[in-house]
């Protein structure tokens, strides 16, 4: 007679270890991905057109700007892929561990769902919107001289901000960018346990190391339905974060109005701007993000578990 728990002898991995796996998947992360990023920033920004697609605009901003303007904002993507995988993972586990069964200590998928999105939610309140703003007010600057540029770097653009627009400008944004991350961490959470599961079989706490390009495979896969689904929130958080407040009226006033300013003046399809480079950048960048936390978490499971399914 089979067991109800399916008789997998598991260990439970502590959020710090999860928080660590994913704060160095996001420095090797943006490391690599930092041009597509940029890329992507500036084709949504671009409302006369004037970039004709992702070659032409990468090859643009190499001609006009030099090669290292394609690594604009690297510190700050990189400090906030950091600190933004480390709370992602992190808080994920504890939202997990908080929705399991008391009795079996099984994690339903609705209850695997509804933690990530909560770690969506959390990320982009307290990481990712102010470290975005600052991002894409740093990539959307166009020029070779430093001193014709506003913005002089992270920490100036940081101090800018706040003096001209208040401490709630680093916070443009923050409800398309709460939508889009809540969403798809929950897809991304949901759909690499079940990838890893079915192709193989490999579950938390069960001991089994996965090798990185399997790892890669899920993540990769896992990364590419929300970009999809959440196009539109992330035209709209570029748009918002862009937007310099303390200049008078600003073009757009919020989540619904921007989307409705956009549809009316660009047509629905730049809504999905820049979701080329976004499909690019995420579901690669999960690739690399998982290979190297799963390879952290696999070390502790094998370590301490007793019966590794090996």
């Amino acid at each position: 007679m089979a067991d109800r728990s399916d008789q997998r002898s598991t260990t439970t991995i502590p959020p710090y270890i999860k928080a660590v796996s994913g704060s160095l998947g996001g420095v090797v992360e943006a490391s690599c991905l930092q041009p597509i990023d940029v890329i992507k920033t500036r084709l949504q920004l671009d409302r006369s057109a004037s970039y004709k697609g992702i070659i032409h605009c990468g090859t643009t901003i190499t001609r006009n700007e030099g090669l290292r303007a394609l690594w604009k904002g690297l510190t700050p993507f990189a400090t906030h892929l950091t600190l933004k995988y480390a709370l992602r993972m992190g808080s994920n586990a504890v939202l997990q561990s908080a929705f399991k069964d008391s009795k079996t200590g099984n994690l339903s998928h609705h209850g695997r769902m509804v933690a990530g999105f909560g770690a969506g939610v959390l990320e982009a309140l307290v990481i990712v919107t102010p470290f975005e703003v600052v991002k894409i007010r740093l990539q959307q600057q166009r020029g070779l001289s430093p001193e014709l540029l506003k913005y002089k770097g992270p920490v100036n653009c940081a101090h800018m901000i706040i003096r001209e627009e208040g401490f709630l400008g680093l916070w443009a944004g923050a409800t398309p960018t709460i939508m889009r991350n809540g969403t798809n961490q929950a897809a991304m959470f949901t759909a690499k346990n079940a990838i890893d599961g079915i192709f193989w079989r490999k579950h938390d706490g069960d001991g089994k190391v996965l090798l990185p390009w399997q790892s890669m495979i899920s993540g990769f896969l896992a990364g590419t339905a929300g970009p999809v689904c959440t196009g539109p929130f992330d035209v709209v958080k570029t748009r918002l974060m862009a937007q310099n407040r303390s200049g008078g009226e600003l073009k757009y006033k919020g989540l619904f109005h921007a989307i409705k300013t956009i549809y009316a003046e660009e047509g629905l399809h730049a809504l999905w701007r820049g979701l080329l480079p976004r499909l690019m950048r995420i579901p690669p960048g999960q690739a690399i993000v998982w290979a190297v936390a799963d390879q952290i978490t696999g070390i502790y499971e094998k370590r301490y578990t007793n019966n590794a399914t090996l």
